[in-house]
């Protein structure tokens, strides 16, 4: 099966500013991926920043920690992997 575009064709990061700990810092990430944190966090009843808060925090525990925005993509893909429905 031959691959097709995104809806609304492919769109380079988008920079935003959230709050860690009483610190602003700054996250580029692609627009599907602010959607989809965004369900995520919704999901949980949190606020983004909260829930960005909780990546980064699993993300420093790490032995060779990878930079927050590759840390939020991989941990997106994990939770489209968990979430998402089985075969009937």
């Amino acid at each position: 099966m031959k691959p097709t575009a995104p809806a609304g064709g492919f769109r380079g990061p988008v920079k935003r500013s959230i709050t860690i700990a009483g610190h602003a810092t700054s996250i580029s990430l692609e627009p599907g991926f602010w959607e989809a944190l965004e369900v995520a966090a919704a999901r949980r009843s949190l606020p983004l920043s909260a829930l960005v808060a909780a990546i980064d925090g699993l993300r420093i525990e790490g032995e060779d920690p990878p930079n927050l925005a590759s840390a939020i993509r991989s941990w997106l893909l994990e939770e489209v992997r968990v979430n998402r429905p089985t075969d009937a």
